[in-house]
C-alpha cells in the first residue's frame, strides 16, 4: 500500500527465512510471500552498535513492528517505553504468543499453539485422532489483527498526535475464530466430539468423493435446502419437520450427507459442479496446489503475481494484497529481499557514511 517497510533481521537470517525451502540458498516459500515489497537490513541487535542503528531507524519511523517476547525486547532496550523516548509518537506493534499480563505470557509459541488451545483442533479430525490445520491460519489472522490495530493507532495519532503500543497475539486470534464453538459449549454443555469434514451447524455439508476427485458442498438456510432436495430427488424432505431448521438438519447429518454421497458418487467433478451451479448451491472441487496454480478464475483475477528471485528456478507465484480498493489499489512492486540486501542503502539514509558502514561491517554488526 506504499509503505517503506524495512525488515531488520539477524546477520544469519531470521528463522522464518528458511521455512519450506525452495531456493538454492535455502530461502523459504512463506518468506517469499510475506516479505515482498520489503527491504532487508541485517543487523546484530545483540550488540550495542546494532541497537544504536535500530534507534536511529526508529527516530525516522512511523511504526515499529516487533515479533519478539516482551522480556527480550526489554533486555535489549527495544521495548515501547525505551523507543518512545527516541520517538514520542511512535506506534509500537508487538506480536506475541499468549498476550501480555497472564501466567503464560513469557512462553514462546507458534501457530499450532493457538490452534490447539482454541478448542478447534479438539473438534477437527477423526474419532481416533485430532488434526490441526497445516496452513498457518493463526499466524496470518494475528498479523491481520495487528495490521488493523496499527491502522487504528495511526488514525488516532492523526487526530491527536499521540502514539501508543498495540498488541496482537496467537491465542486470542485463535479464540476469536473459534468463539462460536466456545459459546455453544458454555450455553448448551454439548461436549461435541470431532466431526471430520462435516458441517458444525448445517447439513448437508461435507467433502464428497466423485469419480475423478472430491468436492465440498455446503447447504444452509431453508430456501437452499429446498433446492437441494429437488436436485437429489428428495423433495418431500423439505416438508418434513425433522429437517425444518439448520440445527435439526445438522443433527441428522448422516442422513443428508449420505444422500449427497450416493447422488454424486457416479458423477465426475465437471458433471456435479454443473448441476450444483445450476441449482445455486455453494460447492467447489477440492483443488490440489497444482490445480490452484492453473485455475481459470484465479488466473483471470490475477491474484498470484509471478516474481523472480535470484536463487529460485523459474518464477514465484506470490499472492497480492487479498483486498482491493478502487482509488488506492495496492501493488506487489518488488520481490522479497535477499538477506541484508539493502543494509548499506538503509544506513546511508539515516546518516551513516561510507567509513561508518565499513566499520560496522568489519565488526560483524551488519551484513
Amino acid at each position: 500500500m506504499g509503505a517503506d517497510v524495512i525488515r531488520i533481521e539477524k546477520c544469519d537470517g531470521g528463522e522464518d527465512r528458511w521455512v519450506q525451502s525452495v531456493g538454492s540458498d535455502g530461502v523459504g516459500a512463506g518468506f517469499l510471500q510475506c516479505n515482498r515489497n520489503k527491504r532487508s537490513a541485517a543487523i546484530d541487535i545483540a550488540s550495542a552498535e546494532g541497537r544504536e542503528v535500530v534507534r536511529r531507524l526508529v527516530a525516522n519511523a512511523d511504526v515499529v513492528v516487533a515479533n519478539m517476547p516482551s522480556q527480550t525486547l526489554q533486555s535489549l532496550g527495544l521495548d515501547y517505553d525505551s523507543l518512545k523516548v527516541v520517538k514520542p509518537d511512535i506506534i509500537f506493534a508487538n506480536a506475541t504468543a499468549y498476550g501480555s499480563g497472564g501466567p503464560y505470557s513469557d512462553r514462546i509459541g507458534f501457530d499450532g499453539i493457538g490452534q490447539v488451545m482454541s478448542g478447534a483442533v479438539a473438534r477437527t479430525g477423526t474419532e481416533e485422532q485430532p488434526i490441526r490445520t497445516m496452513v498457518p491460519y493463526v499466524d496470518h489472522s494475528t498479523a491481520l489483527s495487528l495490521a488493523l490495530a496499527t491502522m487504528m493507532a495511526l488514525y488516532h495519532r492523526l487526530r491527536t498526535g499521540e502514539g501508543q503500543q498495540v498488541e496482537a497475539a496467537l491465542l486470542p486470534s485463535a479464540l476469536c475464530i473459534s468463539n462460536g464453538l466456545l459459546i455453544e459449549q458454555a450455553v448448551l454443555k454439548s461436549n461435541i466430539g470431532r466431526v471430520g469434514n462435516r458441517g458444525l451447524a448445517i447439513s448437508p455439508c461435507d467433502l464428497f468423493r466423485v469419480v475423478d476427485g472430491w468436492i465440498l458442498v455446503q447447504v444452509t438456510g431453508n430456501a437452499m435446502f429446498r433446492r437441494w432436495c429437488k436436485m437429489v430427488d428428495r423433495e418431500e424432505w423439505s416438508r418434513e419437520e425433522r429437517f425444518a431448521t439448520d440445527g435439526k438438519r445438522a443433527e441428522l447429518g448422516d442422513v443428508l450427507n449420505g444422500r449427497m454421497r450416493a447422488w454424486c458418487a457416479e458423477l465426475s467433478v465437471e458433471e456435479v459442479m454443473e448441476q450444483l451451479d445450476s441449482w445455486k448451491i455453494p460447492a467447489s472441487p477440492v483443488l490440489s496446489p497444482e490445480q490452484v496454480l492453473h485455475d481459470p478464475h484465479i488466473a483471470a483475477m490475477e491474484y498470484l503475481k509471478a516474481l523472480e528471485y535470484p536463487t529460485v528456478a523459474g518464477t514465484v507465484p506470490v499472492m497480492e494484497t487479498p483486498f482491493r480498493m478502487s482509488q488506492t489499489p495496492g501493488a506487489v512492486r518488488v520481490r522479497a529481499p535477499m538477506l541484508g540486501e539493502q543494509t548499506k542503502e538503509v544506513l546511508g539514509e539515516i546518516g551513516y557514511d561510507v567509513d561508518g558502514i565499513a566499520k560496522l561491517k568489519a565488526a560483524g554488526v551488519i551484513l
